[in-house]
């Protein structure tokens, strides 16, 4: 039985990104995983060569992210905002200013596909729980969100195109 890809959303950034990362991993970083697995060869004795089985693991999770990254490019559609006809309304590549209720703390969001999140930069996806409920609304809106640890407020303070 053959299971349809699922297709990634991304923004055009998060595509840009991906093919740099893609290139970068294929060409730089797989020369200098090569040329540290050779040096561990060098030494002798691979049984006990710590150096050795170190270059061979960063070698694997190497290929298992080029082939993410690959997967990811294979099956996705960009999300282009100058498309969307309700340009006022939060959607995939706009950057949200919101206000926590109950904490009286301002948030940026910037929401993003699924492959391009890192919560670090508050770049949510589409499919998390803030992501999915702020999407379609507008500036000045209130807007519930059911998350694990219960319902949070957030008030819409302003939404920007990236």
């Amino acid at each position: 039985m053959k299971t349809e890809a699922k297709t990634n959303i991304i923004t055009v950034e998060g595509k840009r990104k991906l093919e740099e990362e893609l290139e970068n991993r294929k060409v730089n970083l797989r020369t200098e995983i090569k040329k540290s697995i050779k040096e561990a060869r060098e030494q002798g004795d691979l049984s006990e060569n710590a150096e050795y089985d170190a270059a061979k693991e960063e070698q694997r999770q190497n290929e298992s992210r080029i082939e993410e990254i690959e997967y990811i490019l294979k099956n996705y559609e960009v999300y282009d905002p100058n498309e969307d006809a309700d340009a006022d309304k939060i959607n995939l590549g706009c950057k949200v200013t919101v206000k926590d209720l109950e904490f009286n703390k301002d948030i940026v969001y910037t929401i993003v596909g699924a492959t391009e999140v890192n919560l670090l930069k508050k770049m949510i996806s589409i499919e998390s729980p803030v992501g999915k409920a702020l999407l379609g609304h507008k500036e000045g809106e209130t807007v519930t969100v059911e998350t694990p640890n219960g319902e949070i407020k957030l008030k819409v303070l302003s939404v920007t195109r990236e």
